[in-house]
């Protein structure tokens, strides 16, 4: 009997069939990336901050200068985030809902965060409300100061942050299209209706998703907000600027202590990020296919 041309066809390996040797080497390479870059630092971390006890890093935490940075860096992180999540369903619902010239140039404005360097940002603040500036002297005059103030602070850290959420909900919402908004508005639900009841259940992963990120760079932030801040100690110092003057001042358990407890922060986002993903799976995949 005769062979068939398909039976001289060469049989193509899937990526799972890869020799042992192949995948153990890709995976010890992983781990030792990983242990390297993100398990070594933050053993020393704690393990600095822990140096000379427990009662030592909690009594450094209870400094009045540490308490502003830790109170400071939530109130910052309570403003922007909100403002960004508003910012960043605005924008994600304009670009993908509706056709309109300049919608490249648009997008391309929503991801310039991502390509201009932190300290770039907080510089042109300075230079647009600085007191020696017209309106930053007028709002200086006005008692409403911006640089060296909260204000600056939230601006700097709403710069670098508001591309997260939008770029968690553009391609969600481009996938889903618009079918079910038009048949809403088609049966005589209003624009506000239609987005509570149709568009927010559809996006509320992915929005959620967007304000994890967009709330971990925040409390991170350094570059932008050590330009408009000024570091002034216990009134404009935020967690991340808190740390380097410890550090540079060689007080280590308090540098350390401090920077365990805004690891910890970003951990619990992580951790509850990761709760989410396995209480809703379900629902997770159901919005993914959808």
């Amino acid at each position: 009997m005769s062979e068939t041309p398909s039976s001289h066809r060469p049989r193509f390996r899937s990526a799972t069939e890869e020799p042992a040797p192949v995948r153990i080497g890709l995976i010890a390479f992983v781990v030792l990336v990983l242990a390297v870059l993100v398990l070594a630092p933050l053993g020393v971390i704690f393990s600095e901050a822990f140096a000379k006890g427990w009662a030592a890093a909690w009594k450094a935490l209870q400094s009045k200068d540490l308490q502003s940075a830790i109170w400071l860096t939530l109130v910052v992180a309570a403003i922007a985030v909100p403002l960004n999540a508003v910012f960043g369903v605005a924008a994600a619902w304009l670009i993908t809902k509706f056709d309109f010239r300049g919608k490249a140039v648009l997008i391309t404005l929503i991801d310039l965060p991502f390509s201009v360097s932190p300290v770039v940002a907080g510089l042109c603040l300075v230079l647009m409300f600085g007191a020696n500036t017209m309106v930053g002297g007028w709002l200086v005059a006005q008692g409403m100061p911006i640089v060296f103030a909260i204000p600056g602070i939230v601006m700097a850290t709403m710069f670098v942050t508001f591309p997260f959420v939008a770029r968690e909900l553009i391609p969600v919402m481009i996938e889903q299209g618009r079918t079910e908004e038009e048949a809403a508005l088609t049966l005589g639900a209003s624009g506000w209706r239609t987005f509570l009841t149709v568009t927010l259940p559809n996006i509320r992963w992915a929005l959620l998703y967007g304000v994890l990120l967009c709330n971990a760079r925040a409390m991170g932030e350094f570059g932008a907000v050590a330009v408009v801040s000024g570091k002034i100690r216990g009134k404009t110092a935020t967690m991340p600027l808190a740390i380097e003057m410890l550090y540079n001042e060689y007080l280590s358990v308090a540098a350390f202590s401090l920077a365990g407890l805004l690891t910890l922060l970003a951990l619990v986002t992580l951790l509850l990020k990761s709760v989410l993903e396995i209480r809703y799976a379900d629902q997770l995949a159901a919005t993914r296919r959808h």
